[in-house]
């Protein structure tokens, strides 16, 4: 009774031990791959269910195929790896083209034969599976293998010619277009003076003296219409009314500047009474907010052609989302930021950008954001910067400071506003015609009368402004606060 019961606990650990080993020996066979499907046995006859797969993975990072494991991950064997090696490599060279390079490889657990097709990431892609009358270049998204969107192709296009959107030449000639804008950038932020030479050496135009895209987006009048950002300043924490909206469209440096004028005019920036005169204490570090802007418009996906930049400002938070996930594949939110790689969807932009002093030399333009915003007085470990993206786009998300005084507040010592210049003008109107109309201000200022309202509400909300009497016969009075 005793030998029974010892040698039922033997045999009890040893499945445990088995079990324990399958299991490990598995996870380090997945741990090797960026991306993996299970198939639980070779479909001869339906070969486009796996060669998607190939396709996505050789387009994509690479991954692996394990044949024999089923899709909850139970290892259930094959039973002639040998003739399903055969027939895989004899479907790769009937179904797809170019040959994506792949590997063949066999393991043996817990006695079950499972077979792993590794693909490695191509260098010519696209990569097609060509069958039933079909030629069809697929992508990974999430854990599925889904037919590459025209966007997706014509990024596959330029990885596999070498090439970056912004380094394509356009039909745009260079002595039609003036760079007054990124001269006096560049003489202001260099102290160097400007040379027409560094066109050609920047990459922004070609020797034949057309304009390449980066070229284009730099030129004064840009004529890439998909160079444009929407800025929205939200009456909350959540998107509902807006006080304050504005677009733009061009010149990438015009953008920048925009960018940061608009978060400037729709934030807090409170100060602090000091014997010897007053200290600033910024609701976000504008130095993290720069290096957000600059990221999202160097990074963006501009074949993406119906997208923009959006900068969005809450009550507790600024968000900057551009068109566009990572340029490697991979989720932000899955990676630690101290080692995500400075790989460059548009390396002339990037360069550019980085000889106007405009970004990180070296290391991550991420943990700039991060260093940027801890070293912002009020800040808490909650109030730690945020990224997120997925295959199609990329947001920052940086969180106010929680030691900012509130604008128009109680002590109106404490805390000073800022106005847009569209509101400026509004205010400038009403000192001029006291009686002025909403419509009036539209026409006056050319923007629709919804902004105005808009305006006209933010104004009253932070106690500039105030209407007397009725709509029709009223009249509106300025609060001189400053």
């Amino acid at each position: 009774m005793i030998l029974c019961l010892v040698l039922n606990k033997i045999m009890y650990l040893c499945k445990i031990r088995n079990e324990y080993s399958y299991t490990m020996e598995l996870k380090a066979l997945i741990a090797e791959c960026t991306a993996y499907d299970f198939k639980v046995m070779l479909e001869e006859k339906k070969p486009k269910s796996w060669l998607k797969s190939v396709s996505a993975f050789a387009n994509g990072l690479g991954g692996s195929l394990f044949f024999g494991i089923d899709n909850d991950g139970i290892v259930k064997g094959l039973e002639d790896v040998q003739h399903v090696c055969e027939a895989i490599s004899s479907r790769i060279r009937d179904y797809m083209d170019p040959l994506p390079e792949v590997e063949m490889i066999p393991h043996d657990i817990d006695g079950l034969h499972i077979l792993q097709l590794k693909v490695n990431a191509g260098h010519y892609t696209p990569y097609y599976y060509v069958g039933d009358g079909q030629r069809i270049a697929f992508v990974r998204v999430g854990d599925e293998s889904l037919p590459a969107t025209a966007e997706q192709m014509v990024r596959l296009v330029l990885k596999g010619s070498n090439k970056t959107y912004d380094s394509l030449h356009t039909d745009y000639k260079v002595e039609d277009y003036s760079f007054t804008i990124l001269a006096n950038t560049f003489k202001k932020r260099t102290s160097q003076e400007w040379d027409k030479k560094y066109l050609l050496s920047f990459g922004l135009v070609t020797n034949a003296g057309l304009l390449t895209n980066a070229g284009a987006l730099f030129a004064d009048d840009c004529p890439l219409w998909q160079s444009r950002l929407y800025c929205t300043r939200w009456d909350g924490k959540e998107k509902g009314d807006a006080i304050n909206d504005a677009e733009f469209t061009g010149n990438v440096l015009m953008l920048l500047r925009e960018a940061m004028n608009f978060v400037k005019s729709n934030t807090k920036r409170g100060w602090e009474k000091l014997p010897d005169g007053r200290k600033n204490k910024p609701e976000y570090a504008e130095r993290a907010v720069l290096e957000a802007m600059v990221n999202h418009f160097i990074h963006r996906d501009y074949t993406v052609m119906g997208s923009e930049v959006h900068l969005g400002i809450y009550d507790d938070r600024l968000t900057v989302t551009s068109p566009g996930g990572m340029y490697n594949g991979l989720l932000i939110q899955d990676l630690d930021i101290k080692d995500v790689s400075s790989e460059r969807r548009n390396p002339i932009l990037a360069n550019v950008m980085a000889k106007l002093d405009y970004m990180e030399k070296r290391g991550s333009g991420l943990t700039r954001i991060c260093n940027e915003t801890k070293a912002l007085e009020g800040y808490k470990d909650e109030l730690k910067p945020m990224f997120k993206s997925t295959p199609t786009q990329f947001q920052t998300i940086i969180f106010a400071s929680s030691d900012t005084p509130n604008v128009g507040g109680h002590d109106g010592d404490m805390t000073e506003t800022k106005l847009t210049e569209r509101q400026q003008k509004i205010l400038n109107l009403i000192k001029e015609s006291p009686t002025i109309t909403g419509k009036q201000m539209s026409e006056a200022l050319s923007v629709s009368q919804r902004t105005i309202e808009r305006d006209l509400s933010a104004l009253q909300k932070s106690g500039i402004l105030k209407h007397e009497g009725k709509d029709n016969d009223g009249k509106w009075v300025i609060f001189d606060i400053f």
